[in-house]
């Protein structure tokens, strides 16, 4: 089977953003548009699968080059912002990955945390994805992962299996311990966060 070219990616959805078919033709008005529309997406989906906010900015600026340049890949099958959404979630892990072998950044102290408001969200919103980080932020990074994305990318129990490369029931039991110790902190802090991670 071979892949759509470019002129039928844009006609692959109806209603699909004409954006995306501009971008890929090089027009860079588009490519920014979509870009400055994605970027608090990326940034907050960062935030949510690293702890701190130190590398934040930085792993977004690699998320966006990636979308970029992969933007010829997305066929319009399913959404474009769940498409995005893998994007910056495999290239967070390259990241995480990269640092972990060279032992960078590791014990900073993380800074102001980088939740960032979108136009269209509720005021509440941004507090609301505060306190996830929060949260998040005291849990392993295994279960963190897991979570993220089966609870907020709402990828099933197999597709992140097959995104980490981790066996199935690894998948479950760390979903159910990452479950049972956000639980177990929220109870310590007297105060649920609200919809975000269930």
């Amino acid at each position: 089977m071979t892949s759509p070219g470019p002129e039928a990616i844009g006609r692959a959805r109806p209603g699909g953003d004409p954006r995306i078919h501009a971008a890929i033709q090089g027009k860079k008005e588009a490519a920014e548009s979509l870009l400055l529309e994605l970027l608090p997406r990326v940034r907050n989906l960062v935030r949510y699968l690293v702890r701190g906010d130190v590398d934040v900015e930085d792993i977004s600026q690699e998320a966006l080059i990636a979308l970029l340049r992969g933007l010829s890949t997305y066929r319009g099958e399913g959404s474009f912002q769940s498409w995005a959404d893998r994007v910056v979630a495999r290239t967070t892990f390259a990241w995480l990955k990269r640092a972990r072998g060279s032992e960078a950044r590791r014990g900073e102290e993380p800074a102001e945390l980088m939740a960032v408001p979108s136009e269209d969200a509720p005021p509440d919103e941004y507090v609301h994805r505060r306190r996830v980080v929060m949260l998040l932020d005291r849990i392993p990074d295994e279960q963190r992962h897991a979570m993220v994305l089966h609870h907020v990318l709402g990828l099933s129990v197999v597709e992140v299996s097959n995104e980490l490369g981790i066996a199935f029931e690894t998948i479950r039991s760390r979903l159910r311990l990452g479950k049972a110790a956000l639980r177990a902190l929220v109870g310590e802090d007297g105060d649920a966060p609200g919809g975000g991670t269930e």
